[in-house]
C-alpha cells in the first residue's frame, strides 16, 4: 500500500526571494536581452537582484517570466534549459537543509513540507508505492500563458536539484506531460535518461524508490536540526495572515491562554461569528489559498511548539490543551508538520550542540 504526501502549500501565490529571478535575467542577458527589458513592469531593479534578503511577491516574478518567454519562447525547450540552471546554492538556507538531510526521501519530504521556500509554480504531490516513486505536478492554478514554459523549468529544477543532492544524475523511471511534444526530444532523452510521454493525462516523473533510501553525501544531523529551524522561522515571517485568513486564525487563538485551546472552535462556529455562511467562508478561504484545517494546524503547531519548549507538561498534556482526544493523534499531526516527534523536538530545543 502506498503512502501520500502533499505540498504544505496549495498554490503558487507566495512570498519568495529573488534569487530565481536573478538566474533569469543572467540566463536572458546570456542570450542578447538586457536586464532592463527582462524587468520591465515588474518594479525591480538591478540593485535589488544583488540583494540577498530581498523579498517579492509571486507576481513579480511572473512579470519577469512573461518577459523571459516574450524574448526567448522562440527558444526550443526555453524551460528545460532554464531549469537546468537551479542548483543547490539557489535556494539557500532551504537548499543547505535538503544538502544536509539523511537520506533523498526525507529531503523530499522536507522540500514539500516547505514549499513556499523554493521558487516553484508548478505544485509536486509525491506519492511512495511499491516500485515506484511518483510525483504528480499540479498546473492548474499556472497562468495559461507562460504554464508550459513554467512545468518545464519546475520539473527540470526539481530533477537537477535531485540530482545534485546524490552527486550524481538520476535516472527516470518515467516522465509524462500534458503539452505536445518539442521537435527537438534530444535534451529531455539527455536529461531524464529516457523519452518522455506527451500528451498525457497529467504531468508527473517518477523514479526508483529504493534511491529514496541511499544517505546523501553530505547528510549531517546536527546541520539538518540547525537548518530546519531556520527554515521554520523563516515560513513563521512569511506567513503573517492578512484579510480572511488573518481573521479566521485570530478566532483559533485561545483568548484564556493555553489552557483554554481544549475544544477549538468549529469551522461553523466561526463562519457564524463572521456573520457568513460555512460554505462562503470555505470558499473565501480556498481563494485566499489556505483552509480552516490549514489555519487551525498553523496555530496548533505553534502553540504545541510553544508548550513543548517552554513548559514541562508532557506529551500527552500538551495533546489534551490542543484538543486531541489521544496523544497517539498528535504525534502523528505533529510529526507531519515538522517531520519529527514531540519529544525529539523538545530534546533538540533544549540540546545546544543542535541549536
Amino acid at each position: 500500500m502506498g503512502t501520500m504526501q502533499e505540498a504544505g502549500i496549495r498554490d503558487w501565490d507566495f512570498p519568495r526571494g529573488v534569487a530565481s529571478v536573478a538566474l533569469m535575467v543572467g540566463f536572458a542577458r546570456e542570450h542578447g536581452v538586457p536586464a532592463a527589458r527582462m524587468l520591465q513592469g515588474s518594479g525591480l531593479s538591478e540593485r535589488q537582484l544583488a540583494d540577498p534578503d530581498e523579498q517579492i511577491d509571486a507576481h513579480t516574478e511572473l512579470a519577469v517570466i512573461r518577459n523571459l518567454v516574450r524574448e526567448l519562447g522562440a527558444r526550443p525547450n526555453l524551460g528545460l534549459e532554464v531549469g537546468r540552471r537551479y542548483r543547490i546554492t539557489t535556494f539557500g538556507i532551504f537548499g543547505f537543509a535538503c544538502v544536509s538531510s539523511p537520506t533523498l526521501g526525507e529531503a523530499i519530504a522536507f522540500a514539500l513540507r516547505y514549499l513556499e521556500l523554493s521558487f516553484t509554480f508548478c505544485i509536486p504531490a509525491a506519492s511512495w508505492r511499491p516500485g515506484e516513486f511518483v510525483a504528480r505536478i499540479h498546473d492548474e492554478r499556472v497562468p495559461f500563458d507562460v504554464r508550459r514554459f513554467l512545468v518545464e523549468r519546475d520539473v527540470a529544477a526539481m530533477h537537477q536539484v535531485m540530482s545534485d543532492l546524490m552527486g550524481r544524475p538520476i535516472p527516470l523511471l518515467r516522465a509524462d506531460f500534458d503539452f505536445p511534444a518539442p521537435e527537438n526530444l534530444g535534451p529531455y532523452t539527455e536529461m531524464y535518461g529516457l523519452t518522455p510521454s506527451f500528451e498525457a493525462e497529467h504531468n508527473l516523473f517518477a523514479l526508483d524508490p529504493a534511491i529514496l533510501q541511499q544517505p546523501l553525501p553530505q547528510a549531517n544531523e546536527h546541520t539538518w536540526a540547525m537548518c530546519l529551524a531556520q527554515c521554520r522561522d523563516l515560513v513563521s515571517r512569511r506567513r503573517a495572515r492578512t484579510g480572511i485568513a488573518a481573521e479566521v486564525r485570530e478566532r483559533l487563538v485561545p483568548r484564556g491562554g493555553l489552557d483554554g485551546f481544549a475544544v477549538p472552535p468549529g469551522i461553523d462556529s466561526v463562519a457564524k461569528d463572521l456573520n457568513m455562511s460555512t460554505r462562503t467562508l470555505r470558499r473565501h478561504l480556498d481563494a485566499a489559498g489556505t483552509s480552516y484545517r490549514q489555519l487551525l494546524d498553523e496555530v496548533r503547531r505553534a502553540l504545541a511548539e510553544e508548550m513543548l519548549t517552554a513548559t514541562p507538561l508532557s506529551v500527552s498534556d500538551v495533546a489534551i490543551r490542543l484538543g486531541y482526544a489521544e496523544a497517539s493523534t498528535f504525534i502523528h499531526a505533529f510529526k507531519r508538520w515538522t517531520g519529527t516527534t514531540p519529544s525529539a523536538y523538545r530534546r533538540s530545543a533544549i540540546t545546544p550542540s543542535v541549536r
